[in-house]
């Protein structure tokens, strides 16, 4: 069965310290091995972006306990489907920091149907391109 991913963004509530955010992301990062998902938050100190694959199921079990948290709210599913190979398979949950201009931009972008073209493209960066660049670096110094 091929996986699917689900990226969506979402506004952090009250005054979220790095101390909590850190036990947050420590206890997806446990629940989402469990389920097989694999996927990358993003935070510019305000809001989040969140991109999760995995198989279907563990998908949806994991999708639908990040949208329960409390940590956040005005929850905006930005796009859902399917994905084939993973594209971020390098952590279970990973918090990495941008600044809120890069958020934007990446909010902003197309992430129909999870594209990520090869090669040099003169055409504007898809959302999945833009994402794999943020994160790859620290992929690479893990």
């Amino acid at each position: 069965m091929p996986n699917r991913a689900v990226v969506f963004v979402s506004e952090a509530v009250g005054d979220l310290t790095m101390a909590h955010l850190s036990k947050i992301m420590a206890d997806a990062e446990r629940f989402n091995r469990t389920a097989g998902v694999t996927g990358v938050t993003l935070f510019d100190g305000q809001r989040f972006l969140a991109y999760m694959e995995g198989p279907p199921d563990g998908l949806d079990v994991a999708f639908s306990r990040a949208a329960g948290a409390t940590s956040h709210s005005s929850l905006i599913e930005i796009a859902r489907g399917r994905v084939g190979q993973r594209r971020l398979p390098y952590w279970p949950m990973r918090c990495i920091p941008l600044s809120p201009p890069e958020l934007v931009q990446l909010v902003r972008a197309d992430w129909t149907s999870f594209l990520q073209r090869g090669g040099d493209q003169v055409a504007p960066a898809t959302a999945m391109e833009m994402l794999v660049a943020l994160v790859e670096p620290f992929a690479e110094a893990a």
